[in-house]
């Protein structure tokens, strides 16, 4: 068992675990030379050896206990027969979203359409060692909904008019996609996947009367299935601040990614029967190297008596430098 699930499922507080989100990216140079000749993302995310080689790079640079498979949480609306573009300086743009059609998709289509995917992590899974974990990962339903039918004004702000449109049911957007959700998360585990990761990167948007009913509920229900079918899951709703409480009241995952705006000891009093996982802004690793060991030694210190989880409170940026990175590690594995 890898350090990372004894961890997770056997709450062993005596292991050491550390992972980055975004460690397979654009900060290694062998993965710039890979995307300057595959432009297309999606593409590359659909070229199974690829995204396996992709996914193998930081461990095979780094002393890291996980490899996290090389996707995107847009793969899923893709595969939900919407055209997914990454617009240099922007961002993803998807296609105008047609309620039918989302609703008439059918399993196997689905499914087949995310084939090469599932067939990356099983050569991943080939070429890993057997103490390391792989993580699979997918978007939380409220995300990808913002994704889907465009409602974001700007960076922190939703258009709210355009949510409540007659034509567009939320709810029955949100339970299609817990499903479909579900089924991704399945074939992901049976390729050879051994953990999952749910990413909520737009729960901070919503406002106190809805988060209930548009995150934590659907977040919910992923959970329950992940733990019906003994699949130890991490969520990360991201910029929610003390809603953390509430979340992991509601949702009780077996591990919460802490964002860079929580506190440590806040959320080590106040997050009970969960593994804690991440929270160390990663900015800091552009900062002198005093500055990235200090912080890392907050987070050691603050979750050094629990089942804690290194990582950050959001992806390693692009313009990080490997060998930080490298030092990052060094330094937890020797403190």
């Amino acid at each position: 068992m890898s350090t990372l699930k004894k961890i997770l499922v056997d709450k062993d507080k005596t292991c050491k675990s550390i992972w980055f989100m975004r460690q397979a990216g654009r900060y290694l140079p062998e993965f710039r030379k890979i995307r300057s000749q595959n432009p297309d993302f999606i593409e590359l995310c659909l070229n199974s050896e690829l995204s396996s080689e992709i996914t193998l790079q930081p461990i095979k640079r780094f002393n890291l206990d996980s490899a996290i498979i090389f996707s995107d949480i847009l793969m899923t609306p893709y595969a939900l027969g919407q055209e997914v573009k990454f617009i240099k300086d922007q961002g993803p743009e998807l296609s105008d979203f047609n309620t039918e059609r989302f609703l008439d998709k059918k399993e196997k289509e689905f499914s087949h359409k995310l084939n090469p995917v599932y067939k990356a992590i099983e050569k991943t899974r080939k070429n890993l060692d057997k103490d390391k974990s792989l993580i699979a990962f997918i978007g939380a339903p409220w995300t990808l909904l913002v994704y889907m039918i465009n409602i974001k004004k700007n960076k922190n702000e939703i258009n709210f008019n355009k949510l409540n449109q007659k034509d567009i049911n939320i709810n029955q957007i949100l339970d299609k996609l817990i499903k479909f959700l579900c089924i991704h998360i399945q074939n992901q585990v049976n390729a050879g996947a051994d953990i999952i990761q749910i990413f909520d990167s737009w729960a901070g948007l919503l406002p106190e009367n809805i988060i209930k009913d548009y995150c934590f509920v659907p977040n919910a229900k992923i959970v329950e299935f992940c733990k019906k079918e003994k699949i130890p899951n991490i969520c990360f709703p991201k910029g929610i601040k003390e809603k953390y409480e509430d979340f992991n009241r509601i949702v009780n995952p077996d591990g919460i990614n802490l964002d860079y705006d929580i506190d440590p000891l806040w959320a080590k009093n106040k997050l009970k029967d969960v593994v804690i996982q991440g929270g160390l802004d990663p900015k800091i690793l552009l900062k002198s190297e005093k500055e990235m060991l200090e912080g890392a030694t907050k987070y050691i210190q603050a979750f050094k008596d629990i089942p804690y989880i290194f990582n950050l409170g959001h992806g390693l940026l692009p313009e990080t430098d490997p060998d930080r990175v490298k030092k990052l590690i060094e330094f937890y594995r020797n403190n």
